[in-house]
C-alpha cells in the first residue's frame, strides 16, 4: 500500500474510532441518570476505560502512518475499531431501548452488536503479542500458536455471538445480562480462550529472552506490561468488581505506555517528527483552548454576560500576542519529549553548519563535530579521523581521549575502525579524507535516526576535512622538505670530504714530494709530475660529478632528453629514453622531471630486480609528463606506502603545482607518473 493511501485509510479509521468512543461517552454522561442501576455507565471504572481505549486508534494511526508494512499498526486500528463501536453500540443500545424508549431506530440492532464485537479486539491483542514489535512472527515455529489462538478466539466469538442472539427480544434483560462465561457450556471455551492468550503472551518472553540489542530494548518493558495484562484478564475472567476493573484498565495503560516507550525511547518506527508536530500542535490547542476559555467562559461568567464580543476579541488580542512565544516553548517541549536533552537532528546540522561557517582554525573545527555529533546522538565517543597520506589517523574525538594508532588505507577504502559501532566515510571529490566513528553505551544501540544524522555530517564535512588535510599535508610536507635539506647538506659535505677534498690533499702532497725530489732526482720528479697531471684530471672529474649532483650543466646547456640520455649510459641497467619532440621547460621544471627520474632510477636499482628500465617524456595540452616504468618484481601498493623517496618526489612535483601517480603490483613491475603544468616552453627544432 502506497504511504499516502494507507496515511489516509489511517487517519479514515482512527478518527471514526475516536468519534465512536466519545459519542459513547456523550450518550453515557447523558442517560447517567435515567437508566437502572444494574445497566448504569457512567462511573469512574466505566468512563476510565473508555479513556484507557482512546489511545489504541492514536497509537494506531501513527504506527500505520508511518509503516504501513508493518501489522503493529493496523492491529491498533482494528482494535480500536471494535472497541469504538462496541461503546457506541451498547449506549446506543441502551438510550433507544431503556433510556428513552423508541427514541431512535434499529435500538435492538446496536445493541446486539455492541455484546460482542469488543472480543474482536482482544483477537487483535493476542496477534499483538505474537507479532510485535516486527509485525511478524520470531520464526515459522510459531505458526501453529498463531492458527491456534485466532481459531480459539473465532470459535469463542462465533459462540458469543450464538449466546447473545437469544436475547433478541430482550437484550437488556435481568437474564441476558449474566456473564456468558459463567455459563457452564461456555466456561471450557473462555479457559481455552485465556490458555491462548497466555501462548502469545509466552511468545512475547521467548522473543525478549532470546533478544539482542535494540530489539531487547523494545521488549523490555512491553514483555512485563503484556505478562500483567494476562495476570488481570486472568482474575477479571472469574471474578468481576469495579476495584478489579480499574486495575484491569490500568494494566492495558501499561502496556500502551510501553509501546509508547519502545516507539520515543527507541524510534522503534522512526516517527520522531509525527509526535514532535503532534505535542507542539496539541500543546497550542490547549492554550488557545486555555486562554478563551479564561477569559470568555471565566470572566464572562462573572460578569453575566458569556457571549461579549469585547471578551472574544481581548481573547484573540492575547492569544495572537502570546503565539510565538508560547509556540517556541512548545516547541522545545517537542523536542524535550522526542529527543530529551539532547539536540535535534536539525540543531545538530544546523550548529555544526555555523561553526564551519565561523573563523575556526582546523585544531578547533574537528573537536567541535566530534562534540556535535556526540549531542546528537548520545554516542558514549566520537572520533573524527584525518588522512595524511596513506595513513588515517584520529585526529579529535568528543571526550578528548585518542587511544588508537594510525591505519593504513588502500585507495579510498575506509577500513574498519577499531571499537567503532558506526563508521561514515568523510569523501570530497571521490576521495577518501577522513571518517567519523561512533562508540554508544553497552545498553543503548544507535538509531536509525542518529545513523542518519552521522551520515548528514559526515556529508557536510568534506570541506573541512579537506582544510584540515591540505594543513597536514604542508606540516608533513614541509617537515620532509627540511629533513630532505638537511639530509642533502650531509650527502654534499660527505661527497666533498671524500671525494674533492681527499683529491685535492692528495695532490698538495704529491706536489710537495715533486717540489723534493726536482733537484736530487729529476726522473723520479718527472714521473711524479705526470701523476699529477692524471690525480688532477680525475679530481676535475670528481668536482664536475659533485657539480652534476647539485644542477648537472648538460641539463642547463641541452636539456631533459640530454641530460637524462647521459645518466641512462652510466645506469647499471639498460635504460631506454624517449623524449622525442621534447623542448626546453623553465629551469625550476627540468630541474623536478630531471631529478625525479633519477630517484626512480636509484629506487629501480636497489629495490626492483628488473632487467630494463623505459623513461618517457611527453609535452601535451599545457602539461609535462614523465613516465618512468620497469619490469620489476613489484609490490602490493596496499599494505607498503610510499618510501622517502618516492615522498620527496612528490613533494617536489606539487610545489610546482604537479602530482605525482605510482602504481605496482606483484611480479608486475613498477610505473612512476609525473606531471607538471607548463604554461609555455620552447618546442624542440626539427630541422635547420
Amino acid at each position: 500500500m502506497r504511504v499516502l493511501t494507507a496515511r489516509w485509510v489511517a487517519g479514515c479509521v482512527a478518527v471514526t474510532s475516536v468519534a465512536l468512543e466519545v459519542g459513547g461517552l456523550a450518550l453515557a454522561y447523558v442517560d447517567r441518570h435515567l437508566l437502572p442501576v444494574r445497566l448504569a455507565t457512567w462511573d469512574f471504572s466505566a468512563v476510565f476505560g473508555e479513556v484507557v481505549n482512546l489511545a489504541i486508534p492514536v497509537v494506531g494511526f501513527v504506527l500505520a502512518s508511518r509503516r504501513p508494512g508493518n501489522r503493529i499498526g493496523w492491529l491498533f486500528l482494528v482494535a480500536g475499531l471494535a472497541l469504538g463501536l462496541s461503546a457506541f453500540s451498547q449506549q446506543y443500545g441502551l438510550h433507544a431501548l431503556v433510556a428513552a424508549p423508541g427514541s431512535l431506530p434499529a435500538g435492538r440492532v446496536f445493541a446486539w452488536l455492541g455484546s460482542w464485537i469488543d472480543l474482536i479486539a482482544y483477537i487483535m491483542l493476542g496477534f499483538l503479542f505474537l507479532l510485535f514489535p516486527t509485525g511478524r512472527l520470531r520464526s515459522r515455529r510459531w505458526l501453529p500458536a498463531a492458527w491456534f489462538m485466532g481459531a480459539v478466539f473465532t470459535l469463542v466469538t462465533a459462540t458469543v455471538i450464538v449466546y447473545v442472539t437469544r436475547f433478541w427480544s430482550d437484550p437488556y434483560g435481568s437474564s441476558a445480562q449474566g456473564n456468558p462465561a459463567q455459563t457452564p457450556a461456555l466456561v471450557a471455551l473462555f479457559s481455552l480462550a485465556l490458555a491462548a492468550l497466555a501462548v502469545s503472551v509466552a511468545a512475547v518472553v521467548v522473543r525478549f529472552a532470546r533478544s539482542v540489542g535494540e530489539e531487547r530494548l523494545q521488549l523490555k518493558w512491553f514483555a512485563a506490561a503484556a505478562v500483567l495484562v494476562l495476570v488481570m484478564f486472568a482474575v477479571t475472567f472469574w471474578l468481576s468488581s469495579a476495584v478489579l476493573d480499574v486495575l484491569s484498565n490500568l494494566a492495558f495503560l501499561c502496556l500502551w505506555v510501553a509501546v509508547a516507550i519502545a516507539v520515543l525511547k527507541y524510534r522503534l518506527y522512526d516517527i520522531d517528527v509525527v509526535i514532535s508536530k503532534a505535542v507542539l500542535y496539541g500543546s497550542l490547542a490547549v492554550f488557545i483552548t486555555a486562554v478563551y476559555t479564561a477569559l470568555v467562559v471565566g470572566v464572562g461568567t462573572l460578569a453575566g454576560n458569556t457571549r461579549s464580543p469585547l471578551l472574544a476579541a481581548l481573547a484573540a488580542a492575547v492569544v495572537a500576542v502570546a503565539f510565538q512565544p508560547v509556540r517556541q516553548w512548545a516547541g522545545r517541549l517537542a523536542n524535550r519529549v522526542v529527543y530529551g536533552r539532547r539536540a535535534t537532528p536539525y540543531q545538530v546540522l544546523s550548529d555544526f553548519a555555523r561553526r564551519i561557517g565561523g573563523t575556526y582554525s582546523a585544531e578547533g573545527v574537528l573537536p567541535q563535530m566530534a562534540q556535535t555529533v556526540a549531542a546528537g546522538t548520545g554516542a558514549a565517543q566520537v572520533v573524527v579521523w584525518l588522512r595524511v597520506d596513506d595513513e588515517l589517523r584520529p585526529e579529535a574525538s568528543s571526550d578528548g581521549s585518542l587511544h588508537a594508532g594510525p591505519l593504513p588505507v588502500a585507495g579510498h577504502e575506509l577500513p574498519r575502525l577499531p571499537d567503532a559501532d558506526l563508521s561514515a566515510p568523510v569523501v570530497h571529490q571521490s576521495e577518501l579524507l577522513g571518517a567519523i566513528s561512533v562508540q554508544m553505551p553497552k545498553d543503548e544501540p544507535l538509531r536509525p535516526a542518529g545513523q542518519q544524522l552521522v551520515a548528514d555530517v559526515a556529508s557536510q564535512a568534506g570541506l573541512v576535512l579537506a582544510n584540515a588535510g591540505l594543513i597536514e599535508d604542508l606540516r608533513a610536507s614541509r617537515q620532509r622538505l627540511i629533513t630532505a635539506q638537511d639530509e642533502a647538506r650531509r650527502r654534499l659535505e660527505r661527497n666533498i670530504h671524500d671525494g674533492a677534498q681527499q683529491d685535492l690533499v692528495a695532490l698538495a702532497i704529491k706536489a710537495q714530494l715533486a717540489d723534493v725530489t726536482v733537484d736530487e732526482d729529476p726522473a723520479q720528479a718527472k714521473q711524479i709530475l705526470g701523476e699529477l697531471k692524471d690525480d688532477a684530471a680525475g679530481a676535475l672529474e670528481n668536482l664536475r660529478d659533485l657539480a652534476r649532483g647539485i644542477y648537472p650543466p648538460l641539463l642547463a646547456d641541452l636539456g631533459l632528453a640530454a641530460a637524462l640520455g647521459a645518466q641512462a649510459r652510466k645506469s647499471p641497467l639498460p635504460v631506454t629514453v624517449e623524449a622525442d619532440g621534447i623542448g626546453r621547460f623553465g629551469q625550476a621544471t627540468e630541474a623536478a622531471v630531471y631529478f625525479c627520474c633519477l630517484e626512480a632510477l636509484q629506487n629501480t636499482a636497489k629495490y626492483a630486480h628488473a632487467t630494463q628500465v623505459r623513461i618517457c617524456l611527453q609535452a601535451q595540452n599545457g602539461t609535462l609528463r614523465f613516465t618512468v616504468s620497469d619490469d620489476g618484481t613489484g609490490y602490493d601498493m596496499g599494505h607498503t606506502p610510499l618510501g622517502s623517496g618516492q615522498r620527496n618526489m612528490a613533494d617536489r612535483l606539487a610545489a610546482l603545482g604537479g602530482r605525482l601517480e605510482v602504481r605496482s603490483a606483484p611480479s608486475l613491475g613498477t610505473t612512476i607518473t609525473g606531471h607538471l603544468p607548463i604554461p609555455s616552453y620552447t618546442p624542440a627544432r626539427t630541422g635547420s
